[in-house]
């Protein structure tokens, strides 16, 4: 079964890549010759996966899932949040979004903080959705080279390592979008 996935992050379609078993086929934006971007102006991390994956399936009609992630610090009342991609303004980078989280919180005790991934899918012309949150806190600097986005300050509960430290096969068997694909996956067998 051929499933595109709607992103144009690199970084994503890699580490889903390798968690979607051989027998569905993968495929990209790029295979369909779509090469915009797709907004997500929603207000919730539900409805820009939801939009994303409806725009593409009603654009092309192909099985489609599109995924919208947010991480949700709990002092700061769940921001970033829906705005995680754009926390320090819409022309910024993952450095300055980690630059501004950890100045927010750099008088704060409490960093308890979640990575919540949304996973939208419509195949077969019916929708359906898919969580996955895992728990954690803020680290107060970055550590590690791995990932992207908040991985280097997102410690996850029972780890000494934040995402970025650990090996991509650990952060793939226990991350929000691994949870998240993987009740994608046991919905498709």
């Amino acid at each position: 079964m051929k499933l595109i996935f709607a992103s144009r992050n690199k970084n994503k379609f890699y580490e889903i890549e390798k968690m979607i078993p051989n027998k569905f086929q993968l495929g990209n934006l790029s295979d369909l010759n779509f090469f915009e971007e797709i907004p997500e102006n929603e207000d919730s991390i539900e409805g820009n996966a939801a939009f994303k994956a409806n725009f593409i399936h009603s654009k092309f009609n192909v099985n489609v899932f599109a995924d919208d992630t947010g991480l949700e610090v709990e002092v700061l009342n769940g921001k970033p949040g829906v705005h995680s991609a754009r926390f320090a303004g819409i022309a910024c980078n993952a450095d300055k979004n980690i630059n501004k989280l950890i100045h927010e919180l750099k008088e704060e005790e409490n960093r308890k903080a979640r990575f919540k991934t949304i996973i939208a899918l419509v195949i077969d012309n019916k929708f359906y959705q898919f969580e996955g949150i895992i728990n954690g806190e803020i680290l107060k600097s970055k550590k590690g080279n791995n990932g992207f986005g908040y991985d280097p300050i997102f410690k996850p509960d029972g780890y000494k390592e934040s995402f970025a430290e650990l090996p991509i096969e650990t952060k793939n068997k226990i991350s929000h979008r691994a949870i998240a694909i993987s009740k994608l996956i046991h919905f498709l067998k």
